[in-house]
């Protein structure tokens, strides 16, 4: 079980449960194609983000086997929503997670999802006490990949045409991390402390 206690700080962020004022900036990032293009969904319409956004209102806590934590990814300079990471226990008995995220394409290149998706690597794995961690993606998102490798994570798999999505047969790519390696990376940068699902 897992109950963050909220707001989470990062050096720059601020991740915190949704609330009914994001709408409009959920509705922002969520409308557009370049974000919709790797995921399993198509850009939303105001009410589609509305009926998702009270569904991330609820993700503030992990429970049982299944169970997302979504928080809203909040630069602390600016108060603005820029996007979404998510964390999932995907299996008890194995102690296995998975991490996404995905970051209005206005601040891509300024570090704000590895970042983020850093804090929810440590909640997995401090918080949670998991023993694997993994990020999947679509085998065309190579910014997505490039998060990845940068938290660390190993490129276990290339899976080929592994699933028809939108009408075209695509590839899945996936990374993962164990507990052991998160320790040994958080052994190597002290100070940093709190500081799909596929990503963008």
């Amino acid at each position: 079980m897992l109950q963050p206690t909220f707001p989470l700080e990062t050096e720059r962020l601020t991740l915190r449960p949704f609330d009914d004022d994001d709408l409009g900036s959920l509705h922002a990032y969520q409308s557009l194609p370049e974000v919709a293009r790797y995921l399993y969904w198509e850009p939303r319409n105001l009410e589609e983000s509305r009926t998702f956004l009270k569904q991330k209102m609820a993700a503030t806590g992990i429970e049982r086997e299944g169970d997302w934590l979504v928080l809203a990814v909040v630069p602390r300079e600016t108060g603005t929503l820029i996007g979404e990471v998510n964390l999932q226990w995907s299996s008890r008995e194995h102690r296995q997670g998975e991490i996404g995220y995905i970051i209005n394409p206005a601040y891509h290149g300024q570090g704000f999802a590895t970042e983020a998706a850093e804090a929810v690597l440590r909640l997995g794995f401090e918080g949670l006490g998991l023993h694997r961690v993994v990020g999947r993606l679509d085998g065309r998102n190579a910014a997505s990949a490039r998060v990845l490798e940068r938290l660390g994570m190993r490129h276990e798999a290339h899976l080929v045409q592994n699933e028809l999505v939108k009408g075209e047969w695509t590839d899945e790519v996936v990374y993962a991390m164990l507990a052991q390696e998160w320790k040994a990376r958080s052994a190597i940068k002290p100070g940093r402390r709190g500081r799909r699902n596929r990503h963008d």
